[in-house]
């Protein structure tokens, strides 16, 4: 981390250009990649997503260098490459059509650089109060519920055995979730609550992967009850970082699983299920 603290300062020297200008930089050489991923022999492709998935950390790394330090090389910089990876993966998945990727590769150029200045707000936030913190919670919500849901549905796709799938989802979970409610209380040292939050609810994701695994209704509801599922546990759990946990709100959540639940269960193909 020294090294790479010492080559931003070099590059500091040399070039002066604005914090804006270096997010669309980032995000035009991560959109190009994300494009050049379509054009490479079928054998590539997979290499290729953990290239630009290292490359979006390390490019993440270098928007974010003011003040980057301690925990925050983790919190920071693990959404950004998740969600390369997420869309790199899903992309495969799309038909072979430019007129249907480019839309794609459009939302993943807006949805990077809305990510690049979130995460620039918590870096700041960090270090003093600032306005936009709110925005920021809202947006890095979003693109969190976004590329879990991008990620679980590449993983179902796969036709993983229900074991793998449920490690999987599991560790996908406890790397989101743990960011996200850092990103509530940001602070230099993770609390203990944060820990044991995490990955109490990367072991409920867990097990519900396990459980609907052997659930015979299609994969895009299974992601779909997942991403649900991971909405209301984090929602409530930031809520109980932020000491706003009320029973009103927590009835909220709770709503919105049982109505998806309800969804699942009428989609569900009981004939032949044994």
């Amino acid at each position: 981390m020294q090294l790479l603290r010492k080559y931003f300062r070099q590059w500091e020297r040399h070039y002066t250009i604005s914090k804006r200008q270096e997010f669309v930089i980032i995000t035009l050489i991560l959109t190009v990649g994300l494009m050049v991923t379509q054009v490479v022999p079928g054998e590539l492709r997979y290499p290729l997503v953990l290239t630009f998935s290292i490359a979006t950390y390390f490019l993440s790394a270098f928007g974010l260098r003011e003040d980057l330090g301690g925990i925050e090389w983790l919190t920071l910089l693990t959404l950004p490459t998740l969600f390369t990876a997420a869309v790199l993966l899903f992309y495969f998945l799309l038909p072979v059509r430019w007129l249907t990727r480019l839309p794609v590769a459009a939302l993943f150029a807006v949805g990077m650089y809305a990510l690049l200045l979130t995460e620039n707000i918590y870096n700041v936030a960090a270090e003093r109060s600032i306005a936009l913190l709110r925005a920021a919670h809202s947006v890095g919500f979003l693109l969190t519920l976004i590329t879990y849901f991008l990620l679980v549905s590449t993983i179902l796709s796969f036709r993983l055995a229900v074991g793998w799938v449920s490690v999987i989802v599991g560790i996908m979970t406890f790397l989101l979730t743990f960011q996200a409610l850092w990103a509530v209380e940001l602070t230099p040292q993770v609390s203990r609550r944060v820990w044991q939050v995490s990955v109490s609810l990367a072991i409920v994701l867990a097990e519900l992967a396990w459980i609907f695994g052997f659930w015979p209704v299609q994969q895009a509801l299974i992601a779909l009850f997942l991403t649900t599922s991971l909405y209301c546990c984090v929602g409530m759990a930031q809520q109980y970082l932020e000491a706003k946990l009320y029973k009103k709100t927590a009835i909220e959540f709770g709503s919105v699983a049982i109505i998806v639940f309800i969804i699942l269960l009428i989609a569900t193909k009981w004939r032949g299920f044994v």
